[in-house]
């Protein structure tokens, strides 16, 4: 039998084709630097540029990928189904345009710790972050985290992006979650804590590889709908 990989990286991916093979070549190169025993996982969805077969191709040059496909563009879902089906004790989540194998040594770390948290967030928002988005995205950020601090009882700063998880304790929140597309992430997270889970966060550095898919005037008044949902979701499941 093959041994189990002790980290997984799961990577969602969606018409990734012009810069998929630069971003798993880099990660694979840093991790195995690194000794980790490692996987990675692209889960491809509902791409029209090539991006699934560029990743199988991939597979002969890198051993450690594996690739799954899902049949529509559903971020949320490609990130859970990657979550489902990782083998490592530690789950790292990172898109193809935004990863950091620095921030990937000091999450694992501190998740395999004695007594370590089960959840270590990569923030944009904490005290010694260093966002260098353009300012409309910064902001959406700031009124994202400020709604779900107040609206939520969120008590880290962000949700979004980098995230490196302890397999056999999120497994049941991953399975309880409801929402995709942009609300998985915070769906986890939230889920997360209020099921006592110790969640921690580090600051990261943001420098992404390629423009945002979604101008941000129409993601706000989707992520606005989705976050009423999720919270009515919530507060009837705590009645």
């Amino acid at each position: 039998m093959t041994p189990l990989p002790a980290v997984t990286v799961v990577m969602p991916a969606y018409n990734e084709a012009g810069i998929l093979a630069e971003s798993v070549g880099e990660i694979v190169r840093g991790l195995r630097a690194g000794g980790h025993d490692f996987e990675v996982v692209v889960v491809e969805n509902g791409s029209s540029d090539g991006t699934y077969e560029l990743a199988c191709s991939l597979r002969s040059e890198h051993p450690e990928l594996r690739v799954e496909r899902l049949p529509t563009a559903d971020y949320g879902a490609a990130l859970r189904q990657g979550l489902v089906s990782a083998r490592g004790g530690v789950v790292v989540d990172f898109d193809v345009d935004y990863y950091d194998l620095a921030f990937l040594d000091r999450a694992v770390e501190m998740v395999r710790a004695l007594d370590g948290p089960a959840v270590v967030v990569g923030s944009k928002r904490a005290p010694g972050a260093d966002d260098t988005r353009p300012w409309p995205r910064r902001l959406v950020t700031a009124v994202f985290s400020m709604i779900l601090r107040v609206g939520f009882g969120l008590r880290v700063s962000d949700t979004h992006g980098m995230k490196a998880m302890r397999r056999d304790d999120v497994a049941p929140v991953v399975r309880a979650c409801r929402f995709g597309r942009d609300l998985f992430d915070t769906e986890l997270v939230l889920r997360a804590e209020r099921s006592g889970l110790s969640v921690a966060e580090v600051p990261v550095h943001v420098e992404e590889r390629r423009p945002a898919r979604t101008p941000v005037i129409r993601r706000v008044p989707r992520t606005l709908g989705g976050l009423g949902r999720l919270w009515w979701e919530l507060r009837r499941e705590h009645r």
